[in-house]
C-alpha cells in the first residue's frame, strides 16, 4: 500500500487502484454548536412555529443552534449566480468555523446540484464535521463524500425537527447515529405518515406500518451509498458520484410524483453504470401514497432485473424517503444485512 496526496486530499494506492481515505466526523456531544444552512431553500419557507419547535428540540439535546448568514431568503433564484455564491459561502463558513460541530440543511428543493462546481472541498476535508439532510441534498451528501472521503448523513433536515407529533422514531435513530456512531438495532417504525404535517400539526393521519418487504433474501456488508434516486442519477458521469467500490450497499428512494414506471427506468439507468456490478445489496425507502407503488410492482421489477441482482438481498419499505419517520443513514459508512437484521455504522 502506498499513501498519496492529490489536490489536498489523502489517497491510498492498493495494488494499482487509487482509493480515497475515508474521513469519519466526530460524534455530537452536549454543548456542541450546530449550524443550519439553506443550500436548497431558505428559512422563510418554514413557519415560525416549526422553527421554534426545531430549535427547542436541539436545545433539549444540549445543542446550540446558529444559522448561516444567507439562510434567510425565502426562495433562491434557481438561475442566479449570486444565489450560488451565497449558498456556497454559508457551506464554507460552517465548515471553517471551529465552534460548529455539525451542519444541518434547512429543507430540500430542486437546485443543490448547482453548487457542486463551486464548493471548496479542500476546506471541507481539512475541517471534517457532520453534514446532514436528505432529498435534494443527496447531491451534496454524495459529492462531499466523493470529493473528500468525509462520511455524510442522509437524515432529517432542521425543518424535520419542527414536527410536533410522530417524530420520536426519527429523533431516536438520529441520536444513535450522530451521538453514538452506529445503529445496530434497526427496526421498522410502528406507524408512518406522508401528510402535510407542516400545514396542520394537530390533525395528523398515521398508517400502521406492515414492516420491511424482503423482496430477495441474502446476506451482505459494504459501503453505503445513495439517497434520492432522481437526484443521485444527476451525478452519473460526473466526478461527484461516489464510485461503487468492491462491496457497496445501495439505498434509494423517490418522491410521490414518481410512480413505478419512472422509478423502474431510473433504477435501470443506475444498474447500467459500469461499476454497478459492485453493488451487493439494495435498500429501498418507503413510497408515498401518491406514487401508488405496491409490493407486487416492486417484486415484478426485481424479477425483471434478475440479471443485475441475482443472489443479492433487496429490502424495501424501509423508513427513509419522503414519508416520516426517518432513519439517519451514513453515506460512506457501513451497512450490514443478515436476514432480518440490519446494522448501520461509521
Amino acid at each position: 500500500m502506498v499513501l498519496g496526496y492529490i489536490n489536498g486530499l489523502f489517497y491510498k494506492i492498493i495494488m494499482g487502484e487509487t482509493v480515497m481515505q475515508k474521513i469519519i466526523p466526530a460524534r455530537l456531544q452536549q454543548g456542541d454548536e450546530i449550524r443550519v444552512i439553506a443550500p436548497a431553500s431558505g428559512i422563510k419557507i418554514i413557519g415560525r412555529e416549526c422553527r421554534e419547535i426545531a430549535r427547542r428540540r436541539f436545545e433539549e439535546m444540549g445543542l446550540v443552534v446558529t444559522y448561516g448568514t444567507n439562510a434567510t431568503d425565502e426562495n433562491w433564484d434557481a438561475a442566479g449566480s449570486t444565489a450560488v455564491d451565497k449558498r456556497c459561502r454559508d457551506i464554507a463558513d460552517a465548515f471553517a468555523d471551529p465552534k460548529v460541530k455539525a451542519v444541518f440543511t434547512m429543507i430540500g428543493g430542486n437546485n443543490s446540484n448547482q453548487l457542486l462546481d463551486f464548493i471548496d472541498y479542500n476546506l471541507i476535508a481539512a475541517n471534517p464535521k457532520i453534514f446532514c439532510g436528505f432529498s435534494d441534498i443527496t447531491a451534496l451528501l454524495n459529492a462531499i463524500y466523493a470529493k473528500t472521503g468525509l462520511v455524510t448523513f442522509s437524515g432529517p433536515h432542521f425543518s424535520s425537527f419542527g414536527m410536533l407529533k410522530g417524530f420520536d422514531y426519527t429523533l431516536a435513530n438520529m441520536q444513535k447515529m450522530l451521538f453514538g456512531g452506529s445503529n445496530d438495532n434497526v427496526c421498522p417504525s410502528d406507524e408512518w405518515s406522508d401528510d402535510l404535517w407542516f400545514l396542520d400539526q394537530q390533525n395528523r393521519q398515521f398508517i400502521a406500518n406492515e414492516g420491511w418487504w424482503h423482496l430477495q433474501p441474502g446476506k451482505a456488508e459494504g459501503t453505503l451509498i445513495g439517497g434520492n434516486l432522481g437526484t443521485f442519477n444527476l451525478l452519473n458521469g460526473t466526478s461527484y458520484r461516489p464510485a461503487f467500490g468492491a462491496d457497496t450497499v445501495l439505498f434509494i428512494e423517490d418522491t410521490g410524483e414518481v410512480g413505478i414506471a419512472d422509478f423502474t427506468r431510473n433504477f435501470q439507468s443506475l444498474l447500467q453504470q459500469p461499476d454497478a456490478k459492485n453493488i451487493k445489496a439494495i435498500l429501498i425507502g418507503r413510497f408515498q401514497k401518491k406514487s401508488e407503488v405496491t409490493r407486487a410492482q416492486l417484486e415484478f421489477m426485481i424479477e425483471r432485473f434478475r440479471p443485475y441482482l441475482e443472489g443479492k438481498p433487496v429490502i424495501a419499505n424501509l423508513d427513509f424517503g419522503h414519508s416520516t419517520p426517518l432513519l439517519t443513514l451514513p453515506v460512506g459508512g457501513t451497512a450490514a444485512l443478515d436476514g432480518s437484521k440490519i446494522t448501520f455504522s461509521v
